[in-house]
């Protein structure tokens, strides 16, 4: 995973194979075309055309990167495989991307290829279906629902943690990275007396909140005990236990302190241009915001650090989730689909399409075969917290599956409950208590 110079190379692969492409046809004896309808057998005499076949395909685009990248990867296919047409109509932000997927499947629109995020919703409600068997070899990993296999990870587990700008650390004479929680407070102490807003939030999109409110959960509550979820559902915890009050209480305090005060009013993709600005001189973010960053401003310095515990380790996001390509039951009834939407997923997660897929949105690869990208400095830190054992990986709350899944609807009217409590300074274990309520109804709900 080190840096290599095979992105430029990659991408001249596939710029000359679309080349050849465009100038060649769709030639059916090249003994290359995967594309459904194609004949297999070299007869020496012209062939029938290539079978026309179609499918819909949607995605979050809450994150504009990765907008950018999967509308790339559908554009080369596209090119190399006229015979199969797109149609792409993912319209929403990840804010509500399973209330958007519910919209769609109750109107009839219920896509062919998806990216499924919450792969038991759907699998539950048989709108999903297995994983085709010869697909699994691509990937390293493939957790399981029910023991049965329903996604093609996009990318391996992502951490997230501050991303902070040199500036504004040089100017608030901050010399060293913290190496406790205690001592990543003192830092935003030094940078709000410089008069810079030490932390940006996007929390006008409620996805957004989910980056530190899991970063709390994870250190107080998954690091200690990862099969919480399950003794929440089977009423053995509460959200007004100790460990989880803790979490809250700390989220609540970062936000009193030292979040911009505008952060209710600010989008998840405004983050970056306030960060270059220097109106805000951190945000606690994924790598795929590395990119919009250098885009925003290419002059701009920064670094990227996972914050450590009040013990001083390190937990992040890294576990794989249960989310990827999902093939929708009714496509699954056309077997021309069925093979159009294989290719499309063999050609996403080929090493020539899949790197410069990882580079742009700064991801960890989940196949099987290496994958090999240019990585920036702030990338080289993601990559080694990945391979560091001493690094604790965890989920986010709603990412657990199996006995440790949470009610779908829960998470979101979480997020939101805890956007209240910074608002009208709440008592946390009174606001504790209105979770587990929410949690049990919800719970109760989806068992009838």
């Amino acid at each position: 995973m080190a840096k290599k110079p095979l992105l430029k190379f990659a991408s001249i692969l596939m710029a000359l194979s679309l080349v050849l492409t465009a100038c060649g046809g769709n030639n059916a004896n090249n003994g290359n075309n995967t594309a459904p309808g194609n004949s297999s057998e070299n007869t020496g005499t012209a062939t029938d055309a290539p079978k026309e076949v179609s499918f819909t395909i949607a995605y979050a685009t809450g994150d504009p990167s990765t907008k950018k990248a999967i509308e790339a990867s559908i554009e080369a296919f596209t090119a190399k495989n006229p015979n199969i047409k797109i149609v792409n109509y993912s319209e929403t932000t990840s804010a509500a991307y399973l209330d958007w997927l519910k919209t769609k499947d109750a109107v009839g629109q219920f896509p062919d290829l998806v990216e499924m995020r919450d792969t038991k919703v759907f699998a539950d409600a048989g709108k999903i279906v297995e994983l085709p068997e010869d697909l699994h070899s691509l990937f390293k990993t493939l957790p399981k629902y029910n023991d049965k296999i329903y996604n093609a990870p996009i990318s391996g587990g992502t951490p997230q943690g501050i991303i902070y700008s040199k500036k504004a650390y040089a100017d608030a004479g901050i010399t060293e990275l913290p190496k406790t929680y205690d001592e990543f407070l003192a830092i935003q102490e030094k940078l709000a007396a410089t008069g810079i807003s030490p932390i940006v939030v996007g929390g006008k999109d409620i996805f957004h909140m989910g980056f530190w409110t899991n970063f709390f959960i994870m250190n107080e509550v998954y690091a200690k005990d990862p099969d919480w979820n399950s003794k929440r559902t089977a009423k053995t915890a509460s959200f007004t236990d100790a460990p989880m009050v803790q979490a809250m209480t700390d989220y609540k305090d970062l936000f009193s302190k030292y979040v911009d005060k505008g952060w209710l009013s600010t989008a998840d993709n405004q983050t970056a241009s306030i960060l270059v600005s220097g109106k805000a001189a951190q945000l606690f973010s994924g790598p795929w915001m590395f990119g919009q960053i250098a885009e925003a401003d290419p002059n701009f310095e920064f670094g990227f650090y996972a914050i450590p515990n009040r013990e001083g380790k390190t937990v992040v996001l890294g576990l794989p989730g249960l989310a990827g390509w999902s093939l929708s039951a009714k496509a699954a009834k056309d077997a021309d689909k069925v093979e159009a939407m294989k290719a499309f997923i063999k050609f996403f997660f080929d090493p020539a399409q899949y790197g410069p897929y990882l580079a742009t949105v700064n991801g960890i690869p989940s196949t099987a075969t290496e994958v090999s990208y240019e990585t920036g400095e702030q990338m080289k830190e993601v990559l080694r917290l990945m391979s560091d054992d001493t690094v604790t990986k965890s989920l986010a709350i709603n990412n657990w599956y199996g006995e440790n899944a949470i009610p779908p609807q829960f998470r979101n009217w979480f997020y939101k409950l805890l956007q209240e409590l910074v608002l009208k300074n709440g008592d946390v274990t009174d606001y504790m208590k209105q979770a587990d309520t929410e949690y049990d109804n919800n719970v109760k709900a989806n068992q009838q």
